[in-house]
């Protein structure tokens, strides 16, 4: 579809139950970009509401969380249980005793069978989380794909493709990088601490105090550095996003970039925001990294003040040696949870931040639901009415201006006018890709928001002049408006559309599977797929925008004479800029700046001598000269 001016008018890309579809979105300049696409990078939302949200997916598998919870546990008590047997073991060594070869045995066998059991538990956690990790995370990417597909058109022309396709990828991989890795360590080394600390003050209160001296520094340092770093992961997925709608333009627009020779510009763009990622993600993973060898510091020195107190008193023969072993091995247990939970609140940090991105997707206002009374339309005569209507994508800028017209049941009516009059808009409003900001657009004298969406939209067919196509076979992609329809539906349609010769000459056929948007047919191919797709579907309304502009002059009369074939007795709107295809139409509107400036037959609007008059002739003799000069020796 052609991109219109954006101060004026922004063009938008119908997609209706499959029955045609284009792949275009407006540019960066167009005005509900502009408007919608800013803020992206604005400050986190409350981590701990993120969190609980987060919660309420994770809370699905109570079950199975609460048998992981138990297994950490148990791996717990066999964890905490191997300082204490190491001590008892330095014990019955003691040279003033003697050694308790019988004893020391079965302490052995009892630390191997502990770490033997904690290597079991540690696999099972780690296998049934991973698990429980995907079906959350499958359940939130199943929540946020079926909200996209209740958004508006809006939503979609204010972003890239890019964009959108981060949030269902790279933020729905940190949530789940997130559940995986941090839940089960988040519990084992909640559990850890508790039951080291547990262990520690038993031993020993007064080596307690020592150890733990560190405890208020090392959570400063946390807080401190997590407040940073949580804005710069967030920033982070934002660049991430926006580097992958720049990656997915340039693929997509890779022929022009060469047709233009902007592979240097390209290239020159790409390093811009690769650079600004760069530095973002470079500034996140600093300040977060630099959280763990100021930990370890900070916890050799609590080692070091747990050795000297240890000793004075040992020395003075108020704790055994085997003591300050086990007291040691506990204050390791104690501070690793504390370094792991610190790295997990970063990790967190980068999780949360995807999570956040995906719920203000999920939050985002959907297309409103049909109201109770809505009706189904069905058995349509066709008659459309346009009751004095206005419509702006902003408010600020209108772009329809109190259009009012008829087109009566069966009729054809051509919409002309300069790019950005507002011909593809009045399309949007009829088939409720946007509402109306004033008056009435009446179907069977009946208001289009009194219909259920679904059945106002089944009644429209599209034939566009950008085309889309699905990956999967030429026959699913003719069927896609109708899925139920029969092989020999299907090559009826394709043989009225003029397709079905080609399609026979390929090596599968009707099999034969596409690539992305069908990039392995020519244009004029792809055009003739989206009108059998239109033909199968055989809707009440039909809407050409330039359906012909690709397809060579001998396959335009056939496709001609099938577009004429299916428009009988179906009412029919005609976007066109080559006048001489809608000459036989039965009325031509000619918009400029949001009004029907004009409106009549061809012969009376060439009477005229007006807007239309002029536009015909200019185009007529543009063909002249074109072919005086193909003529010329």
């Amino acid at each position: 579809m052609p991109q219109n001016n954006p101060a004026r008018e922004q063009q938008q890309t119908p997609v209706l139950n499959g029955v045609g579809a284009s792949g275009g979105r407006p540019g960066p300049g167009s005005p509900m970009r502009g408007m919608m696409g800013r803020g992206a990078g604005g400050k986190p939302k409350n981590f701990l509401s993120t969190l609980r949200r987060l919660w309420g997916y994770i809370g699905k598998e109570r079950k199975l969380l609460f048998l992981i919870f138990l297994f950490i546990v148990i791996d717990a008590a066999v964890t905490l249980l191997g300082p204490y047997l190491i001590g008892r073991s330095i014990d019955a060594m003691s040279p003033l005793g003697g050694v308790n070869f019988s004893f020391l045995q079965m302490l052995i066998i009892i630390l191997a069978s502990a770490y033997v059991t904690d290597a079991a538990l540690t696999f099972l956690q780690g296998w049934l989380m991973s698990g429980m990790s995907q079906r959350i995370v499958a359940s939130l990417r199943r929540a946020l794909f079926g909200k996209l597909q209740k958004l508006p058109v809006s939503y979609f022309d204010a972003r890239t493709h890019g964009e959108v396709m981060s949030r269902l990828t790279n933020d729905i991989d940190n949530v789940s990088s997130t559940i995986s890795q941090s839940t089960v360590q988040l519990m084992s080394g909640v559990i850890t601490i508790i039951g080291s600390l547990i262990m520690m003050i038993v031993l020993s209160p007064i080596l307690t105090l020592a150890s733990l001296i560190t405890v208020p520094i090392l959570y400063l340092l946390t807080r401190t550095v997590t407040r940073k770093t949580k804005v710069l992961f967030k920033e982070q997925q934002v660049q991430l996003g926006i580097l992958n709608g720049h990656i997915e333009e340039s693929v997509s627009g890779m022929e022009v970039v060469k047709a233009f020779n902007h592979e240097d510009q390209a290239i020159s763009e790409f390093e811009k925001v690769n650079q600004k990622l760069f530095e973002v993600g470079l500034k996140a993973q600093i300040r977060s990294g630099f959280l763990m060898p100021m930990m370890n510091v900070i916890n050799n020195i609590g080692f070091a003040a747990v050795a000297l107190v240890g000793g004075v008193l040992a020395v003075k023969s108020l704790i055994t040696v085997g003591v300050i072993a086990s007291f040691i091995s506990y204050s390791r247990q104690f501070g690793r949870p504390l370094n792991d939970l610190a790295n997990i609140y970063n990790l967190l940090q980068s999780g949360i931040a995807g999570a956040e991105r995906v719920f203000e997707v999920l939050d985002e206002k959907e297309e409103p639901e049909d109201s109770e009374k809505a009706k189904v339309l069905d058995q349509i005569e066709g008659e459309v009415i346009f009751d004095q209507v206005s419509f702006g994508y902003r408010p600020e800028v209108p772009i329809l201006k109190n259009v009012s017209f008829t087109a009566k049941p069966g009729s054809s009516t051509a919409l002309v006018g300069p790019t950005g009059a507002g011909k593809t808009t009045i399309v949007n409003l009829l088939t409720r890709f946007y509402d109306v900001t004033g008056g009435f657009v009446r179907i069977d004298s009946t208001d289009i928001r009194d219909y259920t969406r679904d059945s106002l939209r089944r009644s429209f067919g599209f034939v566009l002049q950008d085309t889309y196509l699905f990956s999967g076979t030429i026959r699913e992609n003719i069927k896609y408006g109708k899925p139920e329809a029969t092989d020999e539906e299907v090559k009826e349609a394709a043989a009225m559309a003029n397709a079905d010769v080609f399609i026979r000459r390929l090596p599968d056929g009707y099999d034969t599977l596409l690539s992305e948007n069908g990039g392995n047919l020519s244009q004029g191919q792809r055009q003739l797929l989206a009108i059998a797709r239109v033909l199968l579907a055989r809707p009440s309304i039909l809407i050409l925008d330039e359906a012909t502009s690709s397809i060579d002059t001998r396959t335009e009369l056939h496709i001609q004479d099938a577009l004429l074939h299916m428009m009988q007795g179906r009412t029919t709107f005609i976007i066109a800029h080559r006048l001489n295809t809608i000459r036989d139409a039965d009325t031509i509107m000619v918009i400029d700046h949001g009004e029907i400036i004009e409106q009549g037959s061809h012969e009376e609007l060439m009477e005229q001598k007006g807007f239309y008059a002029r536009m015909f002739e200019s185009q007529f003799k543009n063909l002249e000269n074109a072919a005086d000069g193909a003529a010329a020796p």
